[in-house]
């Protein structure tokens, strides 16, 4: 962490440094709690928690994330009670929203609750975490639902994860079979909540802390040996990536804390702030490597793990697509689009 880019500015003291132990990984996420909770009332201590934790380890941080986004849609949502479906203070969380063909999530009325069928896609850690926050089809509109994972009528689909970043991520689909859920929030609040797009924010915080610490390399190397016209080039373009990715997170942080990053507005923030620090971090991932060489990725396991663990997770971002999305929320609804 005394490596990274400017840690000083953003980095917060009081986080542990986590190492690839998702176990452990998910026991700092719980300790970390108060903080998602804290998330409307202190916006950058969460998000600098997130980047802090990225710049640690992606894999402990990819692991952490998720948990504590659904601590805070939980609290968002008024804390339901999830005893009935065995959550306590060791339960962790996964957060499984997407969509994708052929497959989806459909409530049904039980005679003791909801139950949900069907097959859920890109779920991570699924076969880890105790519990998750899932987005399902009933007769009125998409609702998120609180399910346990342990149940027997959870099967995993986890055999086609051959990604040598993330490795220990495992990422597959799921298929549940009268499965009981308890309701988060309303038909349609999950994405109409103020929270939503702030989800994808702390995402991109820890894009930020990961891109932040292989910069540091840099910092490091220049420190060697006395940096010639390349090696300062190289220190420059990624300080400047990095600046403006660490003003777009703060910028997100005091917009979220004013009340104005709600709704329509909210979403579009967010969308700014992932393409900008998505591009600085693509950057940061192509400096450093022209700067560096082959060397740390074939002689420094932590480096070469960040870097593959950072190309994966950069994903997330479509790149060119969500350009274009943002292109269309600049535009705002038109008729004719």
């Amino acid at each position: 962490m005394t490596g990274a880019w400017r840690a000083a500015e953003w980095a917060t003291g009081d986080v542990p440094v986590a190492g690839p132990d998702i176990a452990d990984a998910l026991a700092l996420a719980r300790d970390l709690a108060p903080v998602a909770r804290g998330l409307a009332q202190d916006p950058w201590r969460y998000l600098a928690t997130l980047a802090t934790l990225g710049a640690a380890d992606l894999t402990a941080a990819r692991a952490a994330e998720p948990h504590l986004d659904a601590v805070a849609v939980l609290a968002q949502a008024g804390d339901p009670d999830l005893g009935v479906l065995g959550v306590d203070a060791a339960s962790s969380f996964g957060v499984y929203a997407a969509r994708a063909p052929g497959t989806g999530l459909r409530a049904t009325a039980g005679s003791d609750g909801p139950r949900l069928e069907g097959t859920k896609a890109w779920c991570s850690l699924a076969t880890v975490v105790s519990h998750a926050l899932v987005t399902a089809d009933d007769d009125t509109a998409p609702r998120l639902y609180a399910v346990p994972l342990h149940h027997p009528g959870v099967r995993h689909e986890t055999g086609t994860w051959v990604s040598r970043g993330l490795s220990a991520v495992t990422t597959g689909s799921m298929t549940l079979a009268g499965v009981p859920a308890v309701p988060v929030g309303g038909p349609g609040w999950y994405l109409a909540r103020p929270g939503f797009a702030w989800g994808g924010i702390g995402v991109a915080a820890v894009w930020f802390g990961a891109a932040a610490a292989l910069a540091g390399a840099l910092t490091t190397a220049a420190g060697r040996r006395p940096p010639d016209q390349v090696a300062l080039l190289h220190l420059g373009t990624t300080d400047r990536a990095l600046h403006a990715a660490l003003l777009s997170l703060r910028d997100a942080a005091a917009a979220i804390a004013a009340g104005r990053a709600d709704g329509p507005a909210g979403v579009l923030l967010a969308a700014r702030v992932r393409a900008v620090v998505a591009d600085a971090a693509e950057e940061v991932l192509r400096v450093v490597g022209h700067g560096l060489g082959p060397a740390p990725l074939t002689q420094v396991e932590s480096h070469a793990r960040r870097v593959a663990d950072l190309t994966v997770y950069l994903r997330q971002h479509h790149a060119e697509r969500d350009l274009a999305a943002l292109g269309g929320l600049v535009l705002g609804p038109r008729e004719d689009r």
